[in-house]
């Protein structure tokens, strides 16, 4: 096991000092910053404490210029250790780093009250932890011990060692949810191994020669290895400093922010569901689609925030909020962030995400949406499971892990089994739906067949494509929808067409007298009957229809149509002759029946369509025989 601590404080309180002090590394890598003496960009340093535990440091920045340095390596911490120097007391620095380490829910640290060699009076060291003390008052670090230390002299330093390796003790380990991301804090190339990023691993393993996925451009490219404090592992686990040698990429194409992660387990977004908290000391109320610096993990983006059911945030104040990112960044459910002004640069509040890919941009004063808020903040795992298959539904169980990107697989089971005792959800085929929504899908199906029905009385139902179309389902998924529909008899599907169970066509006395004459006029002439324009001129294109949908009429052609029983003597008939003679022509079909040419040769297009038989010049045979048979019967004659 591994545990990561953050440095905190103001520029030019012995951070790094106090860092080299305790781990022998020296954390300040930059010319730049060796000759300054001032931290600029982060610094790693790592020990053993005396239980075996290993330890990775990330020694931030203090300076109010590079703050933003110091809040792209603060995110992956297990606890602070904030330096206040005994000499200078708290500073504006402190009070901002504390406020970051508050808003990012960092809840274990301790104070390393650092240069008590500077201070000769123990009574300014004694009122140096009275001011530390209130500092810390309704903060998360409240309580936190205050270890009076001497980087140069190392007194002090064995029990801070103490207290960081009792503390961490009590840390529970880093969550292992099965989709691991790295954000990247650091992206270089080296001779003889090519590109390399580091980060700290979060929520779940990397393995050496799996192919990973660059975040949010997508780029993919392979593990060659990996390191922690120089020594290679084959495999890292959540919480580790990690350094990933990776082929297929160059280093120019990553960039501080990007997020290491196995491929198609996480999205990059432009919009995220969050709480939102304004610092008691904001200079000003937070006003909604205000423009500020959103910082999360090692990223940083333009963002303007959509507050959701305020006008505006007070100091000090909590609501919710929608961000609105210039650019595409990786968050997962539960990732605190930071709020930057840009100008004049300071921290004025942050938060937690609630949803990583919300749908759409949300109404902000519909109930309904502070409902949905709600139930993502103060739900149960079941209760946000529900509600991401009701946003996204219907929904493949596979997908599931996808799309629920704050619950480990452990977590998903779990909700997804309580949903099913429950009774919330629904298996339809392979998709699932909420109850809920499966019953809204169907009322609004048996609303549309009924309105269909009211406009189109004569039409015994609505074409199958129709009905898909209306309900914007993909045809997959209507099928199954079918399928469950007719099962629970509530829709009925018969000949492509769709009605509600209930539904009859019912024809009038004037509509039923033109069908039985229409059809007495068939029967008077079944082989020479009247074409389809003359019938369409009796009953109308809806009677019509109705006639062939029923069965009363048969279609044999664009202009004929034939009685059922008239039309299945014709063909047993043109069955029959082929079989005896060997073939059959227009003419002979024609003077079996006294009909006309058209007909005889509308009838036999229509079996060739039908692939009952094949023209072959100016006969047709059986398909099935290939007219084999035909031609053998005549030969032998």
């Amino acid at each position: 096991m591994m545990r990561v601590i953050g440095t905190a404080g103001h520029v030019d309180h012995g951070k790094s000092t106090l860092v080299q002090a305790l781990t022998g590394i020296d954390p300040d890598r930059l010319r730049e910053e060796k000759e300054r003496q001032m931290t600029i960009d982060l610094g790693f340093a790592w020990f053993t404490l005396p239980s075996g535990l290993e330890v990775s440091i990330v020694d931030v920045p203090g300076h109010e210029d590079f703050i933003k340095n110091m809040l792209a390596g603060v995110g992956g911490i297990d606890l602070a250790l904030l330096v206040v120097a005994a000499d200078e007391s708290v500073m504006p620095q402190t009070r901002e780093h504390l406020a970051i380490l508050d808003l990012l829910g960092v809840k274990r640290g301790l104070v390393a009250l650092t240069k008590i060699d500077l201070v000769d009076d123990p009574e300014w060291v004694e009122l140096v932890q009275e001011e530390v003390l209130h500092t810390l008052q309704g903060t998360v670090l409240e309580g936190a011990p205050i270890v009076p230390v001497s980087a140069r002299t190392g007194e002090g330093l064995p029990k801070l060692v103490e207290v960081l390796d009792a503390l961490l003790a009590e840390t529970p380990p880093r969550p292992d949810v099965g989709r691991p991301r790295l954000p990247v804090d650091r992206a270089f190339s080296k001779a003889g191994f090519g590109t390399i990023v580091t980060g700290t691993l979060i929520d779940g393993v990397l393995s050496v020669g799996e192919e990973v996925e660059i975040l949010p451009q997508g780029l993919r490219a392979r593990i060659r290895g990996l390191q922690t404090h120089r020594r290679s592992v084959e495999r890292a686990t959540p919480g580790r400093r990690l350094a990933i040698n990776l082929s297929g990429v160059e280093a120019s194409a990553i960039k501080r922010g990007d997020v290491v992660v196995h491929p198609d387990t996480y999205q990059a977004t432009r919009l995220v569901d969050v709480t939102v908290r304004l610092l008691s000391d904001a200079p000003r109320p937070l006003q909604h689609d205000q423009e500020l610096e959103f910082f999360v993990g090692a990223a940083q983006v333009l963002a303007n925030v959509r507050l959701i059911g305020v006008q505006e945030l007070a100091p000090g104040e909590e609501a919710y909020a929608q961000l609105r990112l210039h650019r595409p960044v990786v968050v997962a459910r539960g990732d605190r962030y930071i709020l930057r002004q840009p100008s004049p640069s300071r921290t004025v509040g942050g938060g937690r995400v609630l949803d990583p890919l919300p749908p759409r941009r949300w109404r902000r004063f519909r109930p309904e949406t502070l409902e949905r808020f709600r139930l993502l903040d103060e739900g149960t795992p079941a209760d946000r499971l529900l509600h991401l298959i009701r946003q996204h539904e219907p929904i493949a169980p596979p997908d599931l892990p996808r799309r629920a990107t704050a619950l480990s697989p452990h977590e998903l089971d779990g909700a997804l089994d309580t949903l099913k005792t429950q009774g919330n959800v629904k298996l339809v085929g392979e998709w699932l739906f909420s109850v809920q929504g499966w019953n809204r899908l169907l009322e609004r199906a048996e609303r549309i067949l009924a309105a269909y029905h009211r406009q189109h009385p004569l039409r015994p139902g609505m074409p199958r494509e129709e009905l898909t179309s209306r309900l914007g389902l993909h045809p997959r998924v209507f099928a199954a929808f079918m399928e469950e529909a007719t099962q629970a008899g509530r829709l009925v599907s018969e000949k492509g067409l769709v009605r509600l169970p209930t539904y009859q066509v019912r024809l009038s006395p004037e509509q039923q007298r033109a069908v039985d004459q229409l059809l007495d006029r068939f029967r008077a002439a079944p082989y020479t009957p009247p074409n389809a324009g003359e019938a369409l001129q009796a009953v109308g294109e809806e009677l019509l229809n109705l006639l062939i949908h029923r069965g009363k009429l048969v279609r044999v052609s664009q202009d004929v149509l034939l009685l059922p029983n008239v039309y299945a003597e014709m063909v047993a008939a043109v069955r029959r002759i082929i079989e005896e003679e060997g073939h059959i022509t227009v003419a002979r079909l024609r003077d079996e029946f006294g009909t006309s040419r058209k007909y005889a040769v509308a009838l036999l297009e229509h079996l060739d369509e039908q692939r009952m038989t094949r023209r072959v010049g100016d006969v047709r045979v059986l398909r099935a025989s290939d007219g084999t048979q035909g031609h053998k019967r005549k030969e032998r004659a």
